[in-house]
């Protein structure tokens, strides 16, 4: 079973990366944020690993930070989506 590695320069954040990895069966292997709340992202890591893409995607997708459009968890989102479909 081989790994997709994906990194994703994000949009809108206080986070600037997002480092993603997913296996042939859609599964959440790891999460790095670079920059951003810590705490927080390593919260977000924590819960999605192990998780399938699809169900981070309906768990997180569209969820704003304060007036923002985005926020974190919803460009985790957009990286898994692209990753996606790099492989």
């Amino acid at each position: 079973m081989a790994n997709t590695r994906f990194t994703y320069k994000t949009m809108g954040t206080c986070s600037q990366w997002i480092e993603v990895e997913i296996d042939d069966d859609d599964i959440v292997r790891d999460v790095a944020f670079v920059g951003g709340c810590n705490g927080n992202l390593q919260g977000i890591t924590s819960l999605v690993r192990g998780m399938s893409v699809d169900q981070v995607l309906s768990r997180l997708d569209g969820i704003r930070c304060g007036l923002k459009s985005t926020s974190c968890p919803d460009q985790l989102c957009r990286a898994l989506e692209e990753a996606r479909r790099a492989r």
